[in-house]
């Protein structure tokens, strides 16, 4: 019984963290990498990047949340990106897979004080499926093989001044076909907005270190929850401003508990050349945390091709002098 409680609590928190909803599960869009959250930021960086992130939640459930994604972005006609991501997300016996097309440009709004405003728009696929032959229990309200595939869209926009940053975006502008699953509640509506704001502040124009606090706010509109993330990150530049060393922490809640945290945890990670290394681990504060013994999640990315554009609209922050 106890088993089976913990299952149904599993599924119904996991409607946070479905990949259709376009919600950054854990910290991915913090290991240098915010292409994860909107399409307004690809082909902003050094090169063109690759970044591989393997997933697992609440680590200690059976068959609970894992995910693996991929996402690379470059730079193209020196003051936009285009970008692909691809994911596998698995949750009980729910699988969902698919994609996204990225294009994105950049302009200068005025050169000496550095201000930038960049477009982004993306082509999504996704294919989600109940695997039926795999349940133990018959349920007379799921049956025969349940798959679906949906076509949506994403825009945002991204307003920089300085080392100062804000992004707005919607995901999944369009509604979901729910037709093969009329017996059982499916919701259509998945679009939902965020909002990704923070600054980098850095002692002096010598110092090798920088502090980014930032914040990630996300309003989904079928039901009006939203939740926040507030995190800070330490980064140590090498001397060569070749790469860096960085330790941060995430704090997530829902707005109408902001003093009820749903989890914490700590990050590091490390650049170095064309090399990058990440990890988050999360705590999960709600009724899960006697299950569970934590969730887990890994970086690994690749930078190629600096200096593809002298545009300074398409440059990033960190290390920028």
């Amino acid at each position: 019984m106890q088993k089976f409680i913990v299952a149904i609590v599993v599924l119904s928190c996991n409607n946070n963290n479905a990949q259709e909803f376009n919600v950054p599960v854990a910290t991915q869009y913090l290991a240098d990498n915010p292409f994860v959250m909107s399409p307004v930021f690809a082909g902003i960086g050094d090169n063109a990047r690759i970044r591989v992130n393997g997933f697992s939640q609440w680590v200690g459930i059976d068959d609970s949340p894992q995910n693996q994604a991929v996402y690379a972005d470059l730079r193209v006609l020196d003051q936009s990106g285009v970008g692909i991501s691809l994911y596998n997300d698995k949750n009980g016996y729910t699988r969902q897979t698919g994609g996204k097309l990225t294009f994105a440009h950049h302009i200068i709004l005025d050169y000496v004080s550095k201000q930038y405003l960049s477009f982004g728009m993306s082509y999504n696929l996704n294919n989600f499926r109940i695997e039926t032959d795999k349940f133990n229990v018959y349920n007379p309200f799921v049956i025969n093989d349940r798959f679906t595939a949906n076509n949506n869209f994403d825009v945002g926009f991204l307003y920089r001044r300085g080392k100062f940053y804000a992004a707005v975006n919607a995901s999944n502008l369009l509604g979901k076909d729910i037709k093969k699953f009329v017996s059982a509640p499916e919701p259509s509506l998945l679009r939902n907005y965020q909002f990704y704001t923070g600054y980098l502040f850095r002692g002096n124009r010598d110092s090798r270190t920088e502090v980014e606090p930032s914040a990630y706010f996300q309003y989904f509109e079928s039901d009006g929850r939203s939740s926040t993330d507030i995190n800070v990150k330490l980064r140590y530049l090498d001397q060569q401003r070749t790469g860096y060393f960085w330790l941060g922490a995430t704090y997530r809640f829902l707005n109408d508990q902001p003093m009820k945290p749903l989890t914490v945890g700590p990050m590091l990670g490390l650049k170095k050349g064309g090399f990058y290394l990440g990890y988050s681990y999360q705590v999960t504060l709600n009724e899960l945390s006697a299950y569970n013994s934590g969730t887990h999640m890994i970086t690994l990315g690749w930078d190629f091709f600096q200096g593809l554009s002298n545009c300074p609209c398409t440059q990033t922050a960190v290390s920028d002098d």
